[in-house]
């Protein structure tokens, strides 16, 4: 009697565990084709529903995708952002005690002095927006774009700082916003992840793969890393001697066999390694091509300032928009490379060389193609550096208490300018907008109440804003 024929006549479905397959059967999966299974209707297994299929949000979305350019290290604000000409008025000198009465920064202590912006700001676009003269492509769609300057959070050392951006919370183990708008919306495409990350830079993030992680939401909503070169995962390639033939009946095989153990148990984690395996079989047929932007138009290639075969956040951002135009809901671009303590003035001018051209292309490339009026883009870090010096002359601190992001397209009122900080770029002193407030805003031009998009864990509901958040209505169209 074959195996499958023993399993199916003689076992329970929770007998049937991995462990007692690999040890019992004697045989390839790719043999296990499965042909009497199939003939055996009266024993198939129930199919669990598919958990990335789309769904409805609360109300009429203005977006309905997220491209998210986290630039993890913190950029300087005071460089790129703020102007702040007394700043560069008391370079040198001591800030005023009161400023710095019960502040609490990373490295540095009370007695750091100021340090001027090292580098010049010039008006852009039709509003005559100032912004730092390392960022001329960003300028150039000034008009397009909506700046807050007042953004606040509640961490300052990087880690903390990168999970509540990304997840709402200072702890490990929270959903990130891309699996909680999976969670809301489900998926566009069915042959690509619904969230996708790609990193670039001189590491990854220090909140590390928490940053796109699903949190206590079952993890076929968390992010799948891309590369940008080869295969965008490991191991998406057949090895040599198997082909699509038999991986598909490898694939059929080892599926009833979940099927079976989802039936006996109603693991919601044996749904995703279902959906994991289908999506990676379905994957090599479409991402191989959309990964190779060799066949991009030359004027598109130079306007990102991408170099086919090259990696870099460049290819990323043309990536991104590739992936959102084929029904990726959420894509997120890690470039680490903005801690400047020291080396400020080099340092600062390289990041701004590899992301300036591309993030701007990537506002107008949506634009041209009709997809940024439902695509919402972000642009920022963890937090912002302080107006004080750290190494000698050439340095900031890490900064919670202000700095700025950028957004762009899906419901996003353009040129809009929100909140100020004072003189010196230290404290918020008008409209201030915490993380929470973004996190709410978001969902809302998503078509969710951030309120009611909620999942039950541990005894109560949870949501990505937690207990806090309100919605930012300067921001909106």
């Amino acid at each position: 009697m074959s195996c499958h024929d023993y399993l199916y006549r003689n076992m329970h479905p929770k007998q049937v565990t991995r462990r007692w397959f690999f040890e019992q059967c004697a045989v390839g999966l790719g043999a296990v084709a499965l042909h009497s299974l199939s003939a055996e209707s009266s024993y198939a297994a129930t199919e669990p529903t598919d958990p990335l299929a789309p769904k409805k949000p609360h109300f009429e979305p203005k977006a309905k995708r997220v491209i998210f350019l986290f630039m993890a290290g913190a950029p300087s604000h005071l460089e790129l952002f703020d102007n702040k000409p007394q700043l560069a008025k008391f370079d040198g000198t001591l800030p005023p005690a009161d400023l710095l009465k019960g502040y609490r920064a990373a490295f540095i202590n009370p007695n750091s002095k100021l340090l001027g912006p090292k580098f010049k700001f010039r008006r852009y676009g039709a509003s005559g927006t100032e912004l730092g003269e390392l960022i001329p492509h960003i300028g150039g769609i000034a008009d397009e774009i909506a700046i807050v300057r007042s953004m606040e959070t509640d961490a300052f050392n990087h880690a903390p700082g990168q999970l509540l951006m990304n997840t709402g919370s200072m702890q490990f183990g929270r959903p990130s916003m891309g699996a909680w708008l999976l969670y809301g919306l489900g998926s566009e495409t069915r042959d690509l992840p619904g969230f996708v990350v790609f990193s670039s830079g001189k590491k990854g993030p220090s909140g590390g793969d928490s940053c796109w992680g699903s949190g206590f939401l079952p993890t076929f909503y968390q992010g799948v890393q891309f590369r940008s070169g080869g295969d965008p995962v490991l191991y998406l390639s057949n090895p040599p001697g198997v082909d699509t033939q038999l991986q598909r009946e490898s694939l059929d095989a080892v599926k009833q066999m979940n099927n079976l153990r989802f039936n006996a148990t109603g693991d919601p984690e044996i749904a995703t390694r279902i959906n994991s395996f289908e999506m990676a079989f379905r994957m090599q047929a479409v991402a191989p091509e959309l990964m190779d932007i060799s066949k991009e138009p030359r004027n598109i290639l130079d306007m990102y300032g991408a170099e086919p075969g090259k990696a870099s956040y460049a290819n990323n951002c043309i990536l991104a928009r590739r992936l959102v135009e084929k029904g990726v809901r959420f894509v997120q671009l890690y470039h680490e490379a903005w801690d400047q303590h020291t080396n400020l003035v080099h340092d600062l001018a390289e990041n701004c060389r590899d992301t300036d051209k591309a993030s701007a292309a990537l506002i107008i490339d949506l634009k041209q193609r009709g997809l940024l009026k439902d695509t919402l883009v972000i642009w920022g870090g963890e937090f912002g550096r302080t107006p004080m010096v750290q190494g000698g002359s050439d340095g900031r601190d890490h900064h919670p208490k202000a700095f700025t992001m950028w957004m762009a397209g899906g419901g996003i009122k353009p040129g809009a300018r929100i909140g100020e900080t004072d003189d010196l770029g230290f404290n918020i002193v008008k409209d201030k907008v915490h993380v929470h407030d973004l996190h709410a805003t978001m969902l809302h031009l998503l078509g969710f109440d951030h309120t009611r998009l909620t999942y039950q864990f541990q005894g109560r509901p949870f949501r990505l804003t937690d207990v806090a958040g309100n919605i930012v209505p300067a921001l909106l169209t």
